[in-house]
């Protein structure tokens, strides 16, 4: 993109959100990165009321996100806004990035969720992106696993054939097995798919429910399990079911 239109977007981006048009969403630009010369003017420009955070791409390391924090550190001084004010997504997008996820996460308390680019990974993995996601599914383990390890929400990449909502929703079946909590999206059309699998479902959340009320009332009995159609009710599915509801409220109380 052109510089000039670089400043177009800014502009544009800064007017939107001003305007009012997303207050009921968490809005994070996808600013440039460090080595593009155009980082500070979109941080600069960006950093307003309304603005939750911002997606930094070509994480490499934690030293990336360490100095992007500090750029948003000494705005926010500048602004007068209270020093942790915006958010950091890194984007995951290369191969030294998926082995440094873990690092890349701990990097700055900033750092609320870390996303997938496969596009630009498989490029530089110099792999082949097949219709079966195989080239993608061990990358997209290891960075849901670093995100869960160190407490931040791994978003899975786009799904880029948009007009294949069948391929679409095989993926997504695959990221949710895999601990991804969203996805990047291109188009509105995907949204229904998305919302679908990484929502709880009516049966999930009753699941839940029933799960920790009959855990509850066997710790009430002095009895050591509990048991829900036949299975065994255990501490990690009782932190799984706890997990379901509070996804549940924070979904129907729009409290990301």
């Amino acid at each position: 993109m052109p510089a000039s239109n670089k400043q177009i977007a800014r502009d544009m981006v800064k007017e939107k959100v001003s305007s009012g048009l997303f207050r009921d969403f968490k809005v994070f630009p996808r600013v440039n990165d460090r080595e593009s010369g155009h980082c500070l003017k979109d941080v600069y420009t960006l950093t307003i009321e309304g603005v939750t955070g911002f997606v930094y791409p070509k994480a490499m390391r934690g030293e990336d996100i360490y100095f992007f924090d500090k750029l948003l550190e000494t705005i926010e001084y500048e602004k007068n806004f209270p020093v942790g004010t915006f958010k950091i997504v890194p984007l995951i997008e290369t191969t030294a990035a998926v082995l440094n996820a873990q690092e890349i996460c701990l990097s700055s308390n900033r750092v609320i969720a870390i996303a997938f680019g496969c596009e630009d990974f498989v490029a530089d993995v110099e792999g082949v992106h097949d219709p079966e996601g195989r080239s993608l599914q061990v990358p997209r383990a290891m960075i849901a696993m670093a995100a869960r390890a160190t407490g931040v929400i791994p978003i899975d990449t786009v799904h880029i054939n948009v007009h294949n909502l069948e391929e679409l929703e095989i993926n997504v079946k695959l990221a949710r097995i895999l601990g991804f909590e969203g996805m990047l999206i291109l188009h509105p059309k995907e949204l229904e798919i998305a919302h679908k699998y990484f929502s709880p479902n009516e049966k999930e959340v009753e699941d839940a429910r029933e799960m920790l009320r009959l855990s509850e009332e066997a710790e009430k009995m002095d009895k050591g399990v509990a048991v829900l159609n036949g299975k065994f009710i255990g501490p990690p599915m009782v932190l799984q079911a706890k997990k379901i509801l509070e996804q549940d409220r924070r979904i129907k109380q729009k409290n990301f």
